[in-house]
């Protein structure tokens, strides 16, 4: 569902050129979760940024759904959904008006709109809220309306950058069981985390990034039996002193 296949970006520098993604290869199958995870510099965000068709790889190429980003830019986005911890809303729109004004972005029915809002509210219990001005919420119940804004149009491939940062114990089980949503309607699905514990349990397969490379990739068994080590945690102390 989604390919990146030895994608490759260098920024330039004052004095020096950076390799912030060097050769990167990975496939998300459809109802799979695969965990995108690294230190700060690691060169996820960059590598959400390429598969987007928000920067252009300098090698490679990302692919969602059968197109390429770098052929049809706007049918990729119309097959995405993006959940970002950083993702604002309209202040002074409903939560209604907002989430039937992204669907209309993406040229959904606004039947087909109408009945997936209500699903989808109820699903992440926002049904009360769908009236409410969106400034008027609350940091979890913004995340909740985000996650819905991210499925509106349905997309097969979901990308969750940081979702569960700055969000209480009843916000982050609100994002486990949205994953777990996600797995079992066969969306393809990255996230993209510091929290290597809540990795762990979110994930059925992961990629461990350090400086643009990718080190190690494979469930967590696969991990352990090729580190050595039982939790992420300690891959990537491990993995740090190795490159340092």
């Amino acid at each position: 569902m989604l390919v990146a296949e030895s994608l490759t970006k260098n920024f330039s520098l004052d004095d020096s050129d950076l390799c912030a993604v060097d050769h990167l290869s990975f496939q998300v199958m459809p109802g799979e979760v695969f965990g995108l995870l690294g230190p700060n510099g690691a060169g996820k965000t960059t590598t959400l940024r390429m598969i987007l068709g928000l920067l252009e790889p300098d090698e490679g190429f990302a692919e969602v759904d059968g197109i390429r980003t770098a052929d049809d830019p706007i049918g990729v986005k119309a097959r995405l959904g993006f959940v970002s911890a950083s993702d604002g809303v309209y202040p002074w729109l409903s939560v209604r008006e907002m989430l039937l004004y992204f669907a209309d972005l993406y040229a959904v029915d606004p039947d087909v709109a109408a009945q997936r809002c209500e699903n989808l509210a109820k699903l992440m219990g926002i049904e009360p809220l769908l009236s409410r001005r969106a400034g008027t919420l609350s940091t979890g119940q913004r995340q909740r309306v985000t996650l819905v804004r991210g499925l509106i149009h349905d997309p097969p491939v979901m990308l969750l950058d940081e979702p569960t940062r700055g969000l209480d114990v009843v916000g982050v089980q609100t994002i486990f069981e949205y994953i777990e949503h996600l797995r079992q309607v066969g969306k393809a699905v990255i996230v993209c985390t510091h929290r290597l514990d809540e990795a762990e349990r979110l994930c059925d397969r992961f990629g461990l990034l350090h400086r643009g490379k990718m080190r190690h990739m494979g469930t967590m068994e696969e991990l352990r039996a090729s580190t050595g080590q039982e939790h992420l945690v300690n891959m990537f102390v491990e993995l740090m002193r190795e490159v340092s």
